[in-house]
């Protein structure tokens, strides 16, 4: 059965999910990647170094993100939402970057994981972010949509 996943079903999804794909276009161009992050209810959140994703953006920030969930070809949910990219700085950046920190803390398998991470900066701190060169940013969803197939 296919069928069209209801509004709640599809802030669960993106609540729940912590992998993602954003597609971004500019010059001819459409890169897709995937992205660690977080939501809000209205918001995806990431972080990123500079490069190619965030030149594309900032030249054409309107944006889709997708996040999916497949058991097998027969079972699987999709959610696609089209938005806005914002960079973020100061305080804003500081809360999306604890928001994040704190979603993939709680996602991490052992004190191991945890402990690498912070060897590698993929968890920064916000007096990181300038040594870094990270950048915090959110996308203001406008649009949500999701579909679905199950077996019966």
């Amino acid at each position: 059965m296919l069928g069209k996943l209801e509004p709640a079903q599809i802030d669960e999804m993106l609540y729940n999910g912590s992998i993602g794909r954003i597609g971004c276009y500019a010059a001819g161009r459409t890169y897709i990647i995937p992205m660690n992050y977080a939501y809000d209810g209205d918001n995806i959140y990431g972080r990123s170094i500079t490069g190619t994703k965030l030149d594309i953006m900032r030249i054409n920030p309107e944006v889709c993100f997708q996040v999916d969930q497949v058991k097998n070809l027969s079972n699987w949910k999709s959610v696609i939402a089209w938005g806005t990219f914002q960079e973020l700085e100061g305080e804003e950046a500081a809360k999306a970057l604890h928001l994040l920190v704190q979603r993939l803390t709680m996602l991490i398998a052992s004190g191991q994981s945890l402990h690498e991470m912070r060897i590698t900066g993929a968890l920064a701190d916000d007096d990181d972010l300038e040594q870094k060169k990270i950048t915090v940013y959110r996308i203001h969803l406008a649009e949500k949509t999701g579909r679905f197939e199950m077996t019966e």
